[in-house]
């Protein structure tokens, strides 16, 4: 591995767990000016405060709000984003370059596989692997299986979902992102087949934080490095808490009681 690549993972990862945590806050272009990122700045300060092991943003996001904390917590610039009139479809708005002038500790790239685009996208999901190499960067994909050519209830099916993160395996990238596929048998299938590291997304909020605590520690146990979450974590009504109740499971091998103790017992 790259020397800059190996320093770089390491701030990513916790020395103790080998896992990590990452808090995304990449949403306002995909998703609309949501509840819980309409207030960025307060946000960011609460999830600072929390100290997760990284963040995700877009460059504007880390220049204008991240910038204030930065040296706190390892970053990761989001290269592409997708938008409501293209859900499917992430355009490359970053590059390689751009955030090593930033400082970033890594980059992510959006990328759907299973639709008409899929072509496109890991090409430039392949391009921006190549391109990350070169600087010893270390590269995420948020992959899903969401194009139109399988049904929407068929995304969290084990064998499109082991498709999505080998697809992102076998063009370079370190850090896979995708989706949990509902129980702890069928996500190790996911695991055991992909060389790469992988970290469940959050998706959308959940009804109960009991539920993030259960999908976390069942992704866990199955071999899951780590959750890259957004609306789970700042859309909750105690964020701060809501992170250190997960690195509880992610971290210390806690239980999900123990995590539903730390949050419920938060006085945020």
């Amino acid at each position: 591995m790259h020397m800059g690549k190996e320093i770089r993972m390491n701030r990513l990862f916790n020395k103790r767990s080998g896992n990590t945590l990452v808090i995304a806050l990449d949403h306002p272009v995909g998703w609309g000016v949501i509840p819980g990122i309409d207030t960025i700045r307060e946000t960011m300060a609460k999830i600072v405060r929390a100290k997760p092991d990284a963040v995700t943003m877009l460059k504007g996001t880390a220049e204008r709000v991240y910038a204030e904390f930065s040296g706190q917590i390892p970053f990761i610039n989001k290269l592409t984003t997708f938008a409501p009139y293209h859900p499917a479809y992430d355009v490359k708005v970053g590059d390689v370059v751009e955030a090593v002038r930033l400082g970033a500790d890594a980059v992510a790239i959006g990328c759907t596989v299973c639709g008409t685009d899929q072509r496109q996208l890991l090409a430039q999901l392949g391009a921006l692997s190549r391109d990350a190499t070169e600087f010893g960067m270390p590269t995420v994909t948020h992959i899903y299986p969401k194009g139109e050519l399988i049904d929407k209830k068929d995304w969290y099916q084990p064998e499109h979902v082991m498709y999505a993160a080998r697809a992102g395996a076998e063009l370079g990238i370190d850090i896979i992102k995708t989706f949990y596929t509902g129980d702890k048998r069928s996500y190790a299938r996911v695991i055991e087949s992909c060389p790469a590291r992988v970290v469940v997304s959050g998706g959308p909020k959940l009804p109960d934080v009991i539920d993030v605590f259960r999908m976390t520690r069942d992704a866990i146990d199955v071999g899951a490095r780590g959750v890259t979450y957004g609306r789970n974590v700042w859309q909750s009504d105690k964020p701060i808490a809501m992170v250190h109740a997960l690195k509880h499971i992610i971290h210390k091998k806690g239980a999900v009681n123990e995590a539903l103790d730390i949050f419920n017992d938060s006085k945020e």
